[in-house]
């Protein structure tokens, strides 16, 4: 506490080195040394059972006000069969993923407005060029999709015995962009 009585400083949350990811630690022998936290199922791998992909919740396939659907139940299933496939998928809670589809399926639709509406608009009182409010909202959506996104990862890295490859559903968001159809 400083001498003002407030509370700055201290430690961060997100400092510091971020941990090595478990398969990489497995692959170098463990040079620490230390015990390995590994997933402890509890149970042998043959009681294990196959478990379907969590529902959707219905506020992720809403139609929008422009008529298009949302892409977050898409974003969904993507990201939950890349978990699924890495053995995953019951370290994440819905919960994430949920916010994680919808920052991804909101800033599809800021970055669609920016395009049928350019980056210019117009004050409502005085009519002079503003930077469009899609720009900012674009931008925040893009901070909360790179922060849920690292924080999935980050659980994955520390969790998954596999090396996790360049197969990230990330990768073809942009094409997802591209091939959406136009606002009408």
């Amino acid at each position: 506490m400083a001498k003002d009585g407030t509370n700055r400083g201290g430690a961060q949350i997100g400092a510091g080195r971020k941990p090595k990811a478990l398969a990489e630690k497995i692959a170098n022998g463990n040079p620490g040394g230390r015990k390995l936290k590994m997933l402890d199922l509890g149970r042998d791998a043959s009681d294990l059972e196959g478990s379907d992909m969590p529902p959707v919740k219905e506020f992720m396939k809403e139609a929008q006000r422009s008529g298009l659907d949302l892409c977050a139940e898409e974003v969904f299933n993507e990201t939950y069969l890349w978990l699924k496939k890495l053995g995953c998928e019951e370290l994440i809670s819905t919960r994430m993923l949920d916010e994680y589809a919808m920052s991804v399926a909101r800033w599809i639709q800021c970055e669609m407005a920016i395009s049928q509406f350019g980056f210019l608009a117009k004050h409502p009182t005085t009519g002079a060029a503003i930077p469009s409010p899609y720009v900012a909202m674009a931008q925040s959506f893009m901070k909360q999709i790179n922060q849920s996104w690292y924080h999935i990862y980050q659980i994955v890295k520390e969790n998954c015995t596999r090396t996790i490859q360049s197969n990230d559903p990330r990768d073809d968001m942009m094409e997802r962009l591209l091939t959406q159809k136009p606002w009408k």
